[in-house]
């Protein structure tokens, strides 16, 4: 992959695939990714394992450790999380644990979230219930699905991430 400056990510299910199968189209590349367990949707609902549909800027990456972006990032803590906790008016925000409400944990011990892109998908405004926590991450080897986010296999983040723009897109659907 050439050492471009890459602003927009196209993502599609993968024609005759299941569900969650898809292609990601970076410049001239195309990558096998992984997106939610049902598919695309244009109406996004909190748990419905669907990743939605539309143009979504990465606002920012947690990263476990350093690397060369040219977008915004800073390094993830052991206590960082992101409330999905539909009822708060924390809804769809990092906090720092401990915390009573329903939240992912950003330190994965699986490794996922070693680098996690942050799409602006509901948060300005924040709607309850419409979805939390849309991210860009590593995906399992085996490309399984995820709760709606998109996901790279980790060779393919590491190869396309320092190649994205500062204000780069994921266009999907």
């Amino acid at each position: 992959m050439r050492a471009t400056n890459i602003s927009r990510l196209y993502v599609a299910r993968r024609v005759g695939g299941k569900p969650h199968e898809a292609r990601l189209v970076a410049g001239a590349r195309v990558f096998p990714c992984a997106i939610g367990r049902a598919g695309i949707t244009r109406d996004k609902r909190e748990g419905d394992g669907a990743t939605p549909a539309g143009r979504w800027r990465l606002l920012r990456f947690y990263l476990r450790k350093p690397a060369p972006l040219r977008a915004p990032w800073r390094l993830t803590r052991g206590d960082d999380i992101w409330c999905d906790d539909a009822g708060s008016f924390l809804y769809n925000r990092r906090l720092r644990a401990p915390s009573c409400l329903s939240h992912e944990d950003m330190w994965r011990k699986d490794r996922l979230y070693d680098v996690v892109g942050v799409m602006d998908y509901n948060l300005s405004p924040r709607v309850r219930g419409r979805g939390s926590a849309i991210f860009f991450h590593i995906a399992t080897k085996t490309l399984e699905p995820t709760a709606g986010c998109v996901a790279l296999r980790a060779r393919d983040m590491a190869r396309l991430v320092p190649r994205l723009a500062r204000g780069a897109a994921i266009v999907v659907g």
